[in-house]
């Protein structure tokens, strides 16, 4: 009996302790809880696509309207001035997420406690030798990742932009041992939101409902845009882009030069290059990355191979991924053509001959 009583009184107090857990829980969505702010490195931050950049991220488009950050800006010592300005016009902006603004020449001080670094700083790009681009990025990305390793969080996610991208990824890989393999990336969105509106323009439709093409590799002239597995919302479902295009010659030919052509065409036109796609394509590439992909689609980064779809392991190469909580992951199973298993290896080869003259 009093065993009885005793399993009674254990019962009522285990209810109550869940409905107070409830009640406290229905209390707790009531109260505005702020975030802590996320320390967000941008170098190269004076040039065109940093000024396009940093107030992307200030207005939360990059992790979202609820995420406070602080920012630090790194440049070189002759654009001190500049990357001052840069500041005072980022402080008059007023942003509520901005929670500080540090605007060095310092590349210990801007790497210290940072939690997502965003690489636009390297050796800008010339006519000429590409080797002499690969040599001078080594030493700068060897410095710049140094300082990351010994004053960066732990867990610091790295998204490299300055060209060549995936090479540069590569070197500051080498130089950061202890940031995990999966926290360097570095930007092909810009070619995936290039294809999108390729096709979207195509085919006459908005840009948000075509969903799935893939950039395979490296972000250079041999970038091979991929619309195999791309599908586009019309409304009564999804369909496949080469069904509605009907076009096999485009979609091999003309489509995959005007992707790999649209930053010439923008300098031809605009006398500069790409600073606010790029900018905008930055901000998406992080923000799948940490606050995740849409259900059903994937999008394309560069990121660390582990021997997917027959490309060597130890290059940084873009792969179709799928991002949840903060991590990525190869979408894997897809169908191989013949003539998209030339392009790939051939973007392939490209970045094995990157990587050998920066580890040269």
């Amino acid at each position: 009996m009093e065993t009885l009583e005793l399993i009674q009184k254990l019962v009522v107090v285990l209810v109550c302790l869940y409905l107070s857990w409830r009640i406290f829980r229905y209390i707790w969505s009531f109260v505005d809880v702020e975030k802590d702010p996320l320390v967000v490195l941008v170098t190269g931050a004076a040039g065109q696509v940093g000024y396009a950049l940093v107030p992307m991220i200030a207005g939360g488009s990059m992790l979202g309207l609820d995420q406070p950050i602080i920012l630090h800006m790194l440049d070189i010592e002759p654009a001190a001035e500049i990357l001052k300005g840069v500041k005072m016009e980022l402080m008059d902006g007023a942003f509520p997420l901005l929670k500080g603004v540090i605007a060095t020449t310092d590349v210990i001080e801007a790497c210290k406690g940072v939690d997502i670094a965003i690489m636009l700083g390297g050796f800008p790009r010339r006519k000429g030798d590409s080797k002499d681009l690969i040599f001078r990025n080594v030493g700068i990305y060897k410095a710049q990742a140094s300082a990351l390793e010994e004053h960066a969080d732990s867990n610091c996610k790295v998204l490299v932009v300055a060209h060549p991208a995936n090479t540069n990824a590569l070197i500051l890989k080498e130089f950061a041992p202890s940031i995990p393999d999966e926290n360097i990336t570095s930007l092909t969105r810009l070619d995936h939101n290039r294809a999108l509106n390729q096709i979207s323009e195509n085919l006459n439709v908005h840009v948000d409902d075509v969903k799935n093409v893939i950039i395979w590799g490296n972000h250079s002239s041999y970038v091979y845009p991929d619309a195999n597995h791309a599908t586009v919302d019309i409304g009564a479902g999804l369909k496949p882009v080469r069904e509605l295009i009907a076009d096999d010659q485009w979609l091999n030919t003309e489509f995959i030069t005007n992707v790999q052509q649209r930053g010439q065409a923008i300098i031809k036109s605009r006398r500069l290059s790409s600073a606010l796609s790029t900018a905008s394509a930055a901000c998406d590439h992080m923000r799948d990355w940490i606050l995740g992909t849409p259900k059903g689609t994937w999008v394309s980064m560069g990121v660390y191979s582990d021997g997917s779809y027959g490309i060597q392991p130890g290059l940084i190469y873009s792969f179709p991924v799928t991002c949840e909580k903060g991590e990525w992951s190869i979408v894997q199973g897809l169908k191989i053509d013949e003539f998209a298993r030339e392009k790939m290896d051939a973007v392939a080869k490209e970045l094995m001959e990157e990587k050998t003259v920066a580890y040269s």
